[in-house]
């Protein structure tokens, strides 16, 4: 931790009455500690500073950071603004969901939800649309012996985003290419010159929006067809607010960026957690044998409680967003303290998924937190997804996809005779931010 620290920057300084953490370097910040080792930089910072302390995210700001319990509720107060996330990463989440607050939010997310609830999952096959997908995938693995998990996972994650997309198979490595470049546009330093990040970037973004437009066009030139991408243009062309396609056409680019970063975290976490466990992996095989088969509806799920708690745990554990930006709207109490309008704000969720305050033995890996629960899913316990107004329009797809991946994962593994196995170590290379996930290294086998 110290050597993510900068050892010139020791003095302790206020703002606002709040201790700074010790430590930021010039441009960059806490950025080093944030990236590399968020845990023990929060635990620190805790120890030695209490509750409520300032982090650097370098060119992001200083955001005020409150580990009191407390401060889960910002996700539902209506004075606290999503907006800052946009004031971060403009050119990627512009005019999204993620981004808007208030009648804004509201206009959009109505206007396309009912595509992503399970009934509209259902009728739109999606189920049916991901097993072949995650077979194959799998099946291949399993041919392999060994694979670098994030990045299988990472792949086999577009491919299903891609096939809810209608994109042709040929199609494909184009659209990989483009996405690896929008991707830059999160660390792109604000320098527009041909050649450099911001460019690719925003001419990879404006390749992808115009073939969503295109889709959206194909999508109203043929209403009766089903699937996601139609059912989302019917239900934001019968909205009764008046949108343009430029809402439609970012939220949907949102969904392909959401759907693939985070989810290939945490299935990856799933596999590894399954390696280094075999009581879990006994588990999930006998579970999966007695189903027989990859569910394809959301009413299947309820037979698969072990796959569900496998994911569930995993996101737990391993929280694929760790921190959350909002901005203080009017002063607020937060715990303890007064917090002034217009603060900047970090929620660190990944604080709150491993809170003794929260979860018995919290860094213990316990299926059966879930399994033996008997009380409804609290919004504490999906607090990965949001809460209130922003709770993630993907809950229910993710959930689908996580349970389907674990069953044909067993049945596959086990019918030749072989279950996952780490060749490398999980804990190097690990990263926590903008998103958190093992590193890009990590191989399994299968054996």
């Amino acid at each position: 931790m110290d050597m993510l620290l900068n050892p010139l920057n020791r003095r302790h300084r206020l703002r606002h009455d709040i201790p700074v953490v010790p430590g930021a370097f010039p441009l960059v910040g806490h950025l080093p500690a944030i990236v590399c080792d968020l845990p023990r930089l929060l635990r620190r910072a805790e120890s030695t500073l209490g509750s409520h302390f300032w982090l650097d995210f370098g060119p992001a700001g200083h955001q005020m950071t409150c580990v009191d319990p407390d401060a889960f509720a910002l996700l539902r107060h209506k004075d606290v603004s999503s907006a800052l996330i946009e004031e971060i990463a403009p050119e990627l989440l512009g005019g999204t969901l993620v981004a808007q607050d208030g009648g804004a939010h509201r206009q959009a997310r109505d206007a396309i939800k009912a595509a992503f609830v399970p009934k509209g999952l259902t009728q739109a096959g999606i189920g049916d649309l991901f097993a072949p997908v995650i077979w194959a995938r799998v099946q291949a693995w399993r041919d392999r012996g060994d694979v670098t998990i994030l990045r299988e996972t990472g792949d086999l994650m577009l491919k299903l985003i891609f096939s809810l997309m209608g994109i042709p198979a040929q199609d494909l490595p184009g659209w990989h290419r483009k996405y690896r470049q929008l991707l830059q546009l999160i660390v792109a330093p604000p320098v527009d010159l041909p050649g450099l990040p911001l460019r690719r970037g925003r001419a990879a973004r404006d390749w992808i929006d115009a073939q969503l437009r295109q889709f959206v066009r194909d999508a109203r030139a043929h209403a009766a067809r089903t699937g996601l991408i139609n059912d989302m243009v019917s239900a934001f062309d019968r909205s009764d607010d008046a949108l343009s396609d430029d809402v439609l056409v970012a939220n949907i680019r949102l969904l392909l960026l959401g759907g693939h970063e985070t989810t290939a975290s945490t299935m990856a976490w799933m596999v590894i957690e399954l390696a280094r466990q075999p009581v879990l992996w006994d588990a999930l095989v006998e579970e999966a044998q007695r189903v027989g088969a990859v569910p394809t509806r959301h009413a299947d799920l309820a037979q698969c409680p072990v796959a569900e708690a496998l994911f569930r745990e995993t996101l737990r554990l391993h929280p694929a967003v760790t921190l959350l930006p909002r901005r203080a709207l009017q002063e607020l109490q937060l715990g303890q303290r007064r917090i002034p309008a217009g603060t900047h704000l970090c929620i660190p969720l990944l604080h709150f998924s491993t809170s003794a305050l929260l979860h018995e033995a919290p860094d213990q890996f316990r299926l059966a937190r879930w399994l033996q629960r008997t009380e409804p899913i609290r919004p504490v316990d999906m607090l990965q997804f949001g809460t209130g107004p922003h709770v993630c329009i993907g809950y229910h797809l993710v959930w689908l996809e996580m349970v389907q991946f674990c069953i044909a994962l067993a049945l596959t593994m086990h019918k030749a005779g072989v279950r996952p196995r780490l060749l490398s170590d999980v804990e190097k290379g690990r990263r926590y931010y903008p998103t958190g996930h093992p590193s890009m290294k990590v191989r399994i086998g299968f054996s």
